[in-house]
């Protein structure tokens, strides 16, 4: 205990929380002037904010929400509580869990429910349960959002011509989700009649339904068969049937199918791994068939996990052909990522009930040019006119820098906002002077830097999670367990649109090193889970557009989702070996198709060309040995002796080390597993060569550099 705390507890008073500065501004607190003078006497006040005493009248310590320690409670005048800050954790001296309102109270427009709901202010140093959050942080934030209205982002000179308009999601009429999932799916060949002669698209559609697993195939029949209803009912021409397109497996059909690529694991996949390991091998849809399944035969009651369930270590199972990462993989073999991921993490949320219902965003009229309130494309466009490959906005990418560089020790960072007139100054400076290099970075306050950054997510016209997978977010946390939550997570992060995966990418990252300062900034993973949670689940229009049950709900869910993010975002950012297996087997299955064209069309001189190739490479790794080619650098190629030990990394290692006139650096190149069953993968460093020649004996290894 610090001397001023026991100075005062000596005399009889107790520190009760702390409150930014915002709280003490005139005219915005909970209590009338009259209320402020009168307790004046009883505040310490500091540059950052200040510590509300109340009275103890006992000396002794007994029950800190019994009657010994009861305080006056003050009544606020205002009508709309959301344009104040939060009243004081003292002002009551009941309290009740902050994001469970009592019934028929609201946060934006019952003062007194919300400052009975307020326990006293502990940060805990804890970063596993959210029941131990101090969510007092969480509504501050959102009262200081609501304060600021949106408005500081909509400045003069910023070039941005009108203000731009909100987004409005729209929820789909009957039989538009379906249309749409099955679009982007790239199946809507099986609803569209003009698709049916398309030859390609058939085939397409064959070799993607081919290598589903059977919650996969069961999510996509799901669909079919409730758009078939509802066509039907409107009297639209025939559409197959989808007895048609999923044929009933026979018995003796079951056990091959679940074989392939073992996808679908015929074992018993929870008796394979521990609570903390992630098996990657099998469809995640799969696991919770089997959880379900063993749940039920046992009789057990299990209802969604609480989110205030301890963080596991989880850790993936080892994979001796690597881990790919996002990134790793070709463009064409992303965009077979895409639609399978779509039908697996459907298949999920179909396996534990869960009726996903996507919103359909309406465009906009949004800002062209600027900084603040411009949709992120826009953004990374005009910033790779200036330097090529950008992947995250530069203001944003200055901004967490700026922090970085100055700031990460400072106390109550991201939690205590700067002052709200002069974040709108720098913002309006931003927006003139950022691209002429002119603005005065090093006069930048800490906390104003990121109130900026704060302002900069929640501005974007577009949510950063997208107005389509927004609920699919949300619904995470009514999945059973934590390891099918984190399974969720990992689908719906491949999901999102490159450019917002990418920028989220780079905030989890910079929250994490916030978090790695906590013993000197406070802000422990929950401490920044739940004030960066309003920010980026609040997007334009968002509050007008939900209920104020649903606003309590969403709060400690919203910022278990945060906490998922930030905790485990080296597993989120990966995609999963199922995955990679499907991709592998469609393309093998689109080989043996086109193979059989060409033999049909008798093209003797191509076959000839390609059987020849595909000798070479089997004729030298019958001795052990793979040759790696180096196109971009002197030494072209070199043969490599396969070894049960031999890494990827060893392979650069020796690479670098026969050619001195390689000027870049080992982190700087990949070796990449190039054709086969597989368009382009850059491998990981710990994969095993042998392993993964023997499931890619067609393929070729070459060396280049990493395209950042």
């Amino acid at each position: 205990m610090s001397r001023q705390q026991q100075q005062q507890q000596s005399q009889g008073v107790v520190l009760t929380g702390y409150h930014s500065n915002a709280e003490l501004l005139p005219k915005t607190g909970p209590c009338a002037s009259s209320s402020a003078q009168e307790h004046e006497p009883n505040l310490h006040s500091r540059r950052t904010g200040h510590y509300a005493v109340q009275q103890n009248p006992s000396t002794h310590h007994g029950d800190r929400y019994g009657p010994s320690t009861t305080p006056r409670c003050t009544k606020s005048t205002s009508t709309d509580p959301l344009s104040q800050p939060i009243p004081s954790a003292a002002a009551c001296p009941k309290s009740q869990p902050s994001s469970s309102p009592k019934p028929g109270s609201s946060p934006r427009h019952s003062p007194v429910s919300r400052s009975k709901a307020r326990p006293p202010c502990q940060r805990c140093n804890s970063q596993d349960s959210l029941d131990e959050l101090e969510m007092d942080d969480y509504w501050t934030e959102v009262e200081h959002i609501t304060r600021s209205g949106g408005e500081t982002g909509r400045v003069e000179g910023g070039g941005e011509g009108d203000v731009p308009e909100e987004e409005q999601p729209k929820i789909p009429e009957e039989g538009e989700q379906e249309e749409a999932w099955l679009t982007e799916a790239g199946l809507a060949r099986l609803f569209d009649d003009s698709l049916a002669a398309d030859h390609d698209q058939e085939e397409d559609s064959a070799v993607f339904l081919s290598t589903l697993t059977r919650t996969q195939a069961a999510a996509v029949e799901r669909r079919v068969a409730s758009l078939q209803q509802t066509l039907r009912r409107r009297n639209r021409q025939h559409v197959p049937d989808v007895r048609d397109i999923f044929r009933p497996p026979e018995k003796d059909e079951e056990p091959t199918k679940v074989k392939r690529g073992s996808v679908n694991g015929p074992k018993d996949v929870t008796s394979a791994e521990t609570e903390t390991e992630l098996n990657v091998e099998v469809a995640f849809s799969e696991q919770a068939l089997t959880y379900r399944d063993n749940h039920q035969r046992l009789k057990v009651n299990t209802g969604p996990s609480s989110p205030d369930d301890k963080l596991p270590n989880f850790k993936l199972l080892r994979d001796k052909t690597g881990q790919t990462r996002i990134g790793d993989l070709s463009p064409l073999d992303m965009k077979k990522v895409r639609r399978l991921v779509l039908v697996e993490m459907t298949a999920l949320f179909d396996t534990a009930g869960i009726d996903l219902k996507a919103h359909k965003a309406v465009k906009v009229k949004t800002k062209e040019s600027g900084l603040f309130g411009v949709p992120l494309a826009t953004l990374l466009d005009q910033d790779q006119k200036r330097a090529p490959g950008t992947k995250v906005p530069f203001v944003l990418q200055r901004l967490m820098n700026h922090i970085e560089e100055e700031g990460l020790d400072t106390e109550g960072l991201l939690r205590i906002p700067g002052a709200a007139t002069r974040v709108k100054s720098l913002c309006q400076e931003l927006e003139t002077s950022f691209y002429d290099g002119v603005f005065p970075w090093q006069q930048l306050k800490q906390h104003d830097a990121a109130s900026l950054l704060k302002m900069f997510i929640r501005e974007l016209p577009h949510p950063l999670l997208t107005v389509e997978y927004l609920n699919a977010f949300l619904a995470v946390n009514n999945l059973p367990t934590k390891k099918q939550q984190l399974q969720a997570l990992n689908l719906l992060v491949l999901l999102l649109p490159e450019a917002n995966r990418d920028t989220l990418k780079a905030l989890v990252e910079f929250f994490q090193l916030v978090i790695d300062h906590q013993a000197k900034n406070k802000m422990t993973l929950n401490n920044v889970s739940v004030v960066m949670a309003p920010n980026i689940f609040m997007f334009k229009g968002f509050r007008s557009k939900v209920t104020e049950q649903q606003e309590f709900s969403m709060a400690t869910s919203t910022a278990n989702i945060v906490r998922l993010l930030i905790r485990y975002q080296n597993l989120l950012w990966t995609i999963p070996k199922f995955i990679v297996t499907q991709v592998r087997n469609q393309n093998m299955e689109s080989q043996r198709k086109q193979n059989k064209e060409r033999a049909v069309r008798k093209l003797l001189k191509k076959m000839t060309t390609e059987k020849t190739s595909e000798k070479t490479i089997p004729e030298e790794s019958s001795q052990g040995f793979i040759r790696v080619q180096a196109p971009q650098f002197s030494k072209v190629s070199m043969a490599v002796q396969l070894t049960e030990e031999l890494q990827a990394a060893d392979v650069l290692t020796r690479f670098l080390s026969q050619d001195s006139s390689v000027a870049v650096k080992k982190e700087d190149l990949c070796l990449y597993e190039i054709g086969g069953n597989i368009k382009e993968r850059c491998l990981d460093g710990e994969t095993y060569m042998k392993d993964l020649f023997q499931l890619n004996p067609a393929a070729e290894w070459v060396i280049k550099s990493v395209q950042k």
